[in-house]
């Protein structure tokens, strides 16, 4: 078996918040039932060493924070010994690695057999979470699920700004689950308790890579490609003669895809750059976007490493650079790349950003692939922070985030009729005056 892994130093797209963790070693009493023989405890504890040397070696701040690493690691060791189910010992290394309290390090758990799709999603917008997208053909939607619903917990647990991270990477990465159940209340009306089924998939533990079984895996993974691909591309309206709006949902795109944007921009007087959900990306992708929109140099900021520190510095774009007014919106999924930018846009006093507070999860990291086994090999991962972001006002973004400077947030009616309240006010101040109902409506026109 071939296996094929990615190693990128990038500014990660997974946005961790602050940490606190909501249900340390979950699943322990869960599937009591399962059979757990001390070859597969043995392999666990494996991944635990690995996790634990790769944090010790890497990590960038040698005192780790503060945290107590070995307290931390005998802890969790405790606990793998003592599970009575692998989902049990593995939520102990997802625990050890989130001590650090660092939104990009943190535990990548071996490939699940099962895949899940809850066909809804949610986001936070200022200090309340609603529903964001709803599939048609999901159980959510059948039950009644709308998008612009208030959601008030998942399985018992309550949602905050703070925790709705944890319930992303616990029931989507860690420990998918076949149903949830959610508590949520539509506009103007009281809170229902919802069971919502996932559509579950079961895949191959083992990825056929050869071409051996006619190609099935492989033309799998191809469509599941193509719909990444699809769900990451940027979008661009023209707004009259005036204006463009780039919706730019990820910086992990190649430098000429940055530029190609720019030029789109060059002959309008303003750019809005939707950054809403965009959860970061690459760095060098991040640097040419200042330069792009910058005629002089840019200091950013300073990255501090274990052993050095580094000027963060975007080149001068020049007599080429964009000249026009430029409008950056945010939200509570705008993470690292994009957060980073948007501040250099606020101090440089080159645009003005519009929209939520920004997630607070600014590092930079690497994600480290790993396994262990012999006969059969367990492949497993741990993205790791290898560098601080300081921004050139001496101030940090981690836990902290960006603060527009219009602090603008659609409401829940908004979200339901698919009004936007923040697009409509950027196209406003760029001398397009529009309402919410024609903003939110653009990208929809596009697409069809």
């Amino acid at each position: 078996m071939t296996v094929v892994t990615r190693r990128c130093r990038s500014l990660s797209a997974i946005a961790l918040l602050n940490v606190a963790v909501l249900v340390p070693f979950a699943g322990v009493a869960h599937a009591q039932s399962q059979s757990f023989p001390a070859p597969e405890r043995r392999k666990i504890q494996d991944m635990l060493d690995a996790v634990r040397k790769k944090i010790a070696e890497k990590y960038y701040d040698s005192t780790y924070g503060g945290a107590n690493l070995q307290s931390a690691y005998d802890s969790a060791s405790a606990h793998i010994r003592n599970a009575v189910a692998p989902d049990g010992a593995l939520g102990a290394i997802a625990w050890f690695a989130l001590q650090l309290n660092d939104s990009h390090t943190y535990f990548a758990p071996p490939s699940q057999t099962m895949s899940v799709d809850y066909g809804w999603n949610m986001a936070m917008f200022g200090d309340s979470c609603f529903v964001i997208s709803v599939k048609p053909e999901s159980d959510a939607a059948r039950q009644g699920v709308r998008v612009g619903d208030q959601l008030v917990s998942v399985n018992g647990l309550t949602i905050t700004r703070d925790n709705l991270w944890q319930l992303n990477y616990l029931y989507r990465l860690l420990r998918p689950q076949p149903r949830l159940q959610v508590a949520m209340r539509a506009p103007g009306s009281e809170v229902r308790v919802f069971d919502l089924a996932a559509k579950v998939r079961q895949r191959s533990a083992i990825v056929d890579l050869t071409g051996s079984d006619g190609g099935r895996d492989i033309n799998q993974m191809l469509r599941d490609g193509n719909n990444d691909r699809e769900s990451t591309e940027g979008q661009y309206v023209e707004y009259g003669d005036q204006v463009i709006i780039w919706k730019m949902p990820t910086f992990i795109v190649p430098l000429e895809q940055v530029r190609d944007a720019i030029n789109r921009a060059r002959k309008r007087n303003a750019l809005v750059i939707d950054l809403r959900g965009n959860g970061g990306g690459y760095v060098q992708a991040m640097l040419e976007l200042v330069k792009q929109v910058s005629r002089d140099s840019v200091v950013i900021g300073t990255t501090r490493e274990r052993r050095k520190k580094s000027p963060l510095v975007a080149k001068a774009g020049g007599a080429d650079a964009y000249a026009g007014k430029l409008f950056v919106l945010v939200d509570s999924r705008s993470a690292s790349a994009s957060e980073i930018f948007a501040r250099t846009m606020q101090l440089s006093g080159r645009g003005k950003v519009i929209g939520d507070r920004t997630a607070g999860a600014v590092m930079v990291s690497l994600l480290h692939s790993l396994s262990v086994g012999m006969e059969t090999r367990i492949f497993f991962g741990v993205q790791v922070t290898d560098a601080d972001v300081i921004m050139r006002d001496g101030g940090r973004l981690e836990r902290v985030g960006v603060e527009p400077d219009e602090l603008l947030l659609p409401t829940s009616t908004d979200l339901a009729a698919k009004r936007d309240p923040v697009l409509a006010r950027a196209l406003t101040l760029a001398g397009v005056p529009t309402d919410a109902a024609k903003a939110g409506a653009l990208f929809m026109e596009k697409k069809r």
